[in-house]
């Protein structure tokens, strides 16, 4: 056990300095040699934290909504940490969590959508799993010592638990406006036509409701030469490419945290059409040439993006997203480390401890 001591422990502690703050990163959401593709926004925060100093250890396992893959993974997860020590582990979603019981070190908890709003199956509803999933994030989130959420609409389902909303941060030296006339040209794409780019990691996925989107799409065309245009499992860099050939991109989701993909569109100035989902409202409300549907059928999806084609304002949106630069956002978890590292006892020399 650690010796209690009344100086509550500082950054220059953690970044830069000895000793080093040693982080158990868990994530069902990271690559693998068996599972390449990952969640880009994950591995830039790793990478961004160990730039400043922070040693960061990621846990990466494959859950798939199966109970059977959770407690491999548990048992996985202390063969992993045999032999290492930690200072605090940071779960990435809500049921990520759940490999770390039982709990001997401080909680940090990001919480990022559907872990706090469910599951969408096939048929457009919500799952009985989902609602497990929601269940199980919310009872992790109240063990947590420190929880993160993505957007102030997640907070709200914390149940009365405190949070910081800390969004997704973003590479702007990537996702940035690019000639149009040239994007078209790499990807093949009419030069003559209005583009509505639907960007989604698999169009198969329901909650995204690719199918609304189309539709709204088809009752454009009698009045507008227009295409719809889908990033589908597309490689990340290559993003910025479609959304500065596209006139506008189009979100139809049943529900989101904040998405990364209307962030990556301010950053680009690409006019965004979108379904009030996370804080996609607020994200909007600040900037010109873009618009949030008044409901999500296809009549009110169809005018808001005439509205946004017929205008052909050239936006300038960049600025709204400045402060996601990831350098920012890096900032923001290490402060919500110390606030949860602050909440235990430690000695000064911040002696770790082992998770398992």
């Amino acid at each position: 056990m650690h010796d209690a001591v009344n100086e509550r422990p500082t950054l220059s502690s953690f970044a830069g300095g000895d000793p080093q703050l040693r982080v158990l990163m868990i994530t069902s959401e990271y690559p693998t040699p068996d599972r390449p593709s990952a969640v880009p926004f994950i591995v830039r925060q790793v990478q961004h934290l160990r730039m400043d100093g922070i040693h960061v250890e990621v846990f990466a396992f494959s859950g798939k909504k199966k109970v059977l893959n959770y407690i491999k993974a548990w048992r996985d997860l202390r063969r992993f940490t045999h032999g290492k020590q930690f200072d605090l582990v940071h779960a990435q979603w809500g049921h990520s969590a759940v490999l770390a019981l039982p709990k001997r070190l401080p909680w940090v908890i990001t919480f990022r959508g559907n872990d706090l709003e469910g599951i969408v199956g096939a048929n457009g509803q919500y799952t009985l799993k989902g609602w497990i999933l929601k269940t199980v994030a919310r009872t992790m989130g109240r063990l947590a010592d420190e929880r993160i959420v993505v957007s102030e609409s997640l907070g709200s389902r914390l149940s009365g638990r405190s949070y910081s909303v800390i969004p997704s941060g973003l590479d702007l030296e990537v996702f940035r406006p690019l000639p149009r006339f040239e994007s078209r040209g790499k990807l093949g794409l009419p030069q003559d036509k209005r583009l509505v780019l639907f960007a989604a990691s698999t169009i198969e996925n329901p909650r995204k409701r690719f199918k609304l989107a189309k539709a709204a799409v088809e009752l454009l065309k009698e009045r507008h030469d227009i295409e719809i245009v889908v990033a589908n499992k597309v490689e990340h860099s290559m993003i910025p490419v479609y959304m500065s050939a596209c006139d506008v991109l189009l979100l139809t989701s049943m529900h989101e945290g904040s998405p990364n993909v209307v962030k990556e569109a301010l950053a680009c100035d690409l006019p965004i059409v979108s379904v009030d989902v996370g804080d996609v409202r607020e994200r909007l409300e600040k900037v010109e040439g873009s618009g949030v549907c008044r409901d999500d059928t296809p009549e009110a999806i169809a005018a808001e993006l005439e509205g946004v084609l017929e205008s052909k304002r050239r936006v300038h949106t960049r600025q709204a997203v400045t402060d996601l630069d990831e350098k920012n956002i890096t900032r923001m978890v290490i402060e919500t480390y110390k606030r949860a590292l602050g909440k235990r006892s430690y000695n000064s020399k911040l002696k770790a401890k082992e998770v398992c």
